[in-house]
């Protein structure tokens, strides 16, 4: 996983517009770069939602917040549509940005293991890592970022 101190790996990926997005496009300004694993999911629904009703908190502070999961362009749109979603979301069904920040890993759910995006968040400025956050709490996510 990348770690605070490094910098932003070089990638060109799909947004949910299915335009293209890059890591020259993040290297500038303050970005909450967060991975989640599934749309319409408990948990991944609960974490979008919260960031989703203090994005204004976090626009104040400069931030630019970009969900990123394996989910299609199609899946993203309609999670954006369906839960009123006022930021960009990244769709990586390849795994390749996934994988380029370390965050695709073992998981156990209801005693069953298996592998998948490990959920975390990673705080950018001027194309750096600045912050890692990998105990996200969904319900208290944007509380975890302006803290």
């Amino acid at each position: 996983m990348l770690q605070a101190g490094q910098r932003l790996p070089s990638f060109i990926t799909t947004l949910q517009d299915g335009s293209t997005i890059s890591s020259n496009d993040l290297s500038k300004g303050k970005i909450v770069l967060y991975f989640y694993p599934q749309d319409n999911t408990p948990t991944c629904t609960e974490e979008a939602c919260n960031l989703r009703d203090h994005h204004q908190d976090l626009k104040l502070e400069g931030y630019r917040v970009i969900g990123v999961s394996p989910d299609s362009v199609r899946k993203h749109q309609n999670f954006i549509k369906k839960f009123k979603l006022p930021f960009e979301l990244i769709s990586d069904p390849d795994l390749d940005l996934i994988h380029k920040f370390g965050v695709w890993g073992p998981k156990k759910l209801f005693g069953r293991e298996y592998d998948g995006v490990l959920r975390t968040t990673f705080i950018i400025e001027d194309g750096a890592i600045t912050r890692v956050i990998d105990e996200v709490k969904a319900k208290e996510h944007s509380s975890q970022i302006l803290s």
